[in-house]
């Protein structure tokens, strides 16, 4: 159904950038993955995406680092956050600054896709 929509992942965790993919395509989503700020900057999904599912503690460049960095290049790319710690501040906060969800891992498929569809407009 969104097979044409492409979800990129920005995680240094390789376990994580190793099976996220297979739920996106399962929730039909084509999916691309990156390890860092830096590969996805310089990668050609840039301009390709219609969702960024971006950790947030990643080293050299955050996941708020990056996204800041694409608001300073007026990239527009609906991001969905995901994060290990759980801090309900921290989550307000990258929500207030116009991130579309910030979820808590583990997460569940239903939160994923509850998420990528009010990226996407489909909600």
């Amino acid at each position: 159904m969104n097979a044409r929509l492409l979800v990129s992942v920005v995680d240094d965790d390789p376990s994580f950038r190793e099976s996220l993919p297979e739920l996106l395509k399962e929730l039909g989503f084509a999916a691309q993955t990156f390890s860092s700020a830096k590969e996805f900057l310089a990668s050609d999904a840039l301009l390709r995406s219609s969702c960024l599912i971006l950790d947030v503690a990643m080293p050299v460049m955050s996941g708020p680092d990056l996204f800041r960095e694409l608001r300073r290049r007026d990239v527009k790319i609906p991001v969905v956050f995901i994060t290990a710690r759980r801090d309900e501040m921290a989550r307000s906060q990258l929500l207030d600054d116009g991130a579309v969800e910030c979820l808590f891992k583990p997460f569940d498929d239903t939160a994923m896709l509850q998420a990528l569809n009010k990226a996407i407009g489909r909600n």
